[in-house]
């Protein structure tokens, strides 16, 4: 990963961690590229203000993972395959508005490797449209998307987006 130069200067970045799943991945939910605080940190979603974490913890009705371990385990115990469509992009921190001079995660060995199937979900707008722009006629598979978990998204309540992640998730299965 290259050296970040400021929060509002446009810097080319590759993703710097890789997917989390196994044979027993039953889902697949995708972001759109490590915000800054993930890439810090090596893991998904660790903006403390991100609410990732409490939604899906909620949907599978457990405690929330604190630990980038007991993010890990939580995935691979409740059957989730987690990553991003984007591998590399430029990028202005984590402005999802400002990637462009994208290339794309190649999904194949997860999908092979897992029961996902066609249970593809993205967390939020820019995944999906980046999703259906990039991964979609590659692979033929459409994906669902999910309200943002981003504090961005302040349109939804954490109550709202544990509703809905849980109807659409549910929904699928």
């Amino acid at each position: 990963m290259q050296e970040e130069r400021g929060n509002n200067v446009p810097v080319l970045l590759h993703h710097g961690f890789g997917p989390i799943y196994d044979e027993n991945s039953d889902i697949l939910i995708l972001g759109s590229f490590p915000s800054v605080k993930s890439r810090e940190q090596n893991f998904y979603y660790g903006h403390p203000q991100n609410r990732f974490w409490k939604v899906i913890a909620a949907v599978k009705r457990t405690d929330v993972p604190v630990t980038v371990q007991e993010k890990a385990e939580f995935l691979h115990r409740n059957h989730i395959a987690l990553y991003d469509v984007v591998e590399s992009c430029v990028i202005i921190g984590s402005s999802d508005a400002s990637i462009r001079d994208v290339t794309v995660t190649d999904l194949r060995p997860i999908l092979a490797c897992g029961n996902i199937g066609n249970k593809i979900f993205t967390n939020g707008g820019k995944a999906y449209d980046l999703y259906m722009k990039y991964t979609y006629p590659a692979l033929g598979i459409s994906a669902t998307r999910l309200p943002s978990t981003s504090p961005a998204n302040a349109a939804f309540s954490l109550e709202k987006l544990i509703e809905q992640w849980t109807d659409i998730i549910n929904s699928v299965f």
